[in-house]
C-alpha cells in the first residue's frame, strides 16, 4: 500500500476517527529524555499535528514555529496550548513542509513521525537546513523494517508504516555530512504505548540527534 501524504490525505486523518486518539497522550519520551537539558531558544517543530511536542517545548521556555499542513490540527493545538497557558510562545504555521521555507534558522528543529508529501530522506534534508550554527537537529521517526507487513493502526495511523514513511539511522546519518553535523544520538528503539483503550501498541523508533557545528 503506498500514501501520498498530501493535505488531503492529512486533513482526512485530522477530520476522523484518530483525531481524538492523536490528539492524546504525552510529549514523545525520546524528546523528553534527549532534549530536556537544553538551554532553550528559538524552536522549529515540524509536523505539529497537535502540538504535544510544540507545547511540551514551550512550557520548558522555548520560543516555539509549530507547523503543520492540516488546519484542523493545527486547531487542535491552539486550543491545548492556550489550556496549557503558553500560547505566547507558540506560532502556529499551516504550512506544507515539502515546499515551505521558514524565514530563519532555529537552535532547534524536531520532527516527529513527520511524514510529508516528498521522500523521507529529502525531508529530513530540507529540516536538517533549518539548524542554525551551534544548533540540534532532533529527529524521531518510524523504523524501517525489511518486511513491514499490513498497514495498522497507531498513533500516526501505522502499526507497521509504509516503506516510503519509515528509515534506519544509519539511512539518516548517512546524509549528514560529518564536517558540518556532529551525531549525538542514533538509535533505533523498541517500545509500548497504551492507546485509550488500554492496548498496548508496540511502536519502533528511528531516533536522530545531532548537532550543526559552529
Amino acid at each position: 500500500m503506498t500514501h501520498s501524504f498530501d493535505k488531503n490525505y492529512w486533513d482526512n486523518i485530522w477530520q476522523g476517527d484518530r483525531a481524538v486518539a492523536m490528539a492524546a497522550g504525552e510529549p514523545n519520551p525520546h524528546l523528553v529524555r534527549e532534549i530536556a537539558d537544553l538551554t532553550p531558544g528559538t524552536a522549529l517543530e515540524a509536523g505539529c499535528g497537535a502540538g504535544t511536542e510544540a507545547i511540551w517545548l514551550a512550557s520548558r521556555g522555548w520560543q516555539v514555529t509549530a507547523a503543520d499542513i492540516a488546519a484542523d490540527a493545527l486547531a487542535r493545538a491552539s486550543e491545548r496550548a492556550a489550556a496549557s497557558e503558553v500560547s505566547g510562545q507558540v506560532q502556529w504555521v499551516e504550512a506544507d513542509l515539502s515546499t515551505w521555507e521558514p524565514n530563519r534558522q532555529f537552535d532547534l528543529v524536531t520532527t516527529h513521525y513527520a511524514h510529508p508529501a516528498m521522500p523521507q530522506l529529502e525531508f529530513y534534508d530540507r529540516i536538517a537546513s533549518w539548524v542554525a550554527a551551534g544548533g540540534t537537529l532532533f529527529i524521531v521517526g518510524h523504523l524501517h523494517h525489511d518486511n513491514h507487513g499490513a498497514a495498522g493502526e497507531h498513533g500516526h495511523g501505522h502499526e507497521h508504516p509504509p516503506a516510503e514513511a519509515s528509515e534506519t539511522a544509519a539511512s539518516i546519518t548517512a546524509r549528514l555530512d560529518p564536517t558540518v553535523w556532529e551525531v549525538a544520538t542514533a538509535s533505533e528503539s523498541h517500545r509500548t504505548m497504551s492507546g485509550p483503550d488500554g492496548r498496548e501498541t508496540p511502536i519502533d523508533d528511528v531516533v536522530v540527534k545531532a548537532i550543526r557545528r559552529a
